[in-house]
């Protein structure tokens, strides 16, 4: 899976620190649907790499899993200390830093997180 988004950030002339980017946080949405989308039973996640207008990378990330918006969760306070923090969030976060645009849209029995790079 990692390979193929590389492959697709590579293809679109993206440098290294930004294929680097895009890449953990990719990472991070999909160990988040394989964690968390099925609740410890088998289930499936597709990944789709395009252009966007000819220029930058977008990816999808779909799974059939619970309904859960990840884009949904409250900012973290990172400059809180560290015992006031909650547990969690942080994956989200970091995707929405690394990336240009994070959204999710729930179609039918479809989770859809789209990741965009410019």
């Amino acid at each position: 899976m990692m390979q193929f988004i590389e492959d697709g950030a590579k293809s679109q002339g993206f440098d290294v620190k930004d294929v680097n980017q895009i890449k953990i946080a990719a990472e991070e949405a999909l160990v988040n649907v394989i964690n968390y989308a099925y609740h410890d039973e088998g289930g499936e996640v597709e990944i789709n790499c395009d252009t966007k207008e000819g220029k930058g990378l977008v990816i999808e990330v779909i799974d059939r899993g619970a309904p859960f918006d990840p884009t949904s969760i409250p900012e973290p306070d990172i400059n809180a200390p560290i015992e006031d923090r909650r547990i969690g969030g942080l994956g989200v976060y970091m995707m929405q830093q690394l990336m240009d645009e994070v959204s999710y849209r729930r179609d039918g029995d479809r989770n859809i997180l789209t990741l965009a790079k410019y």
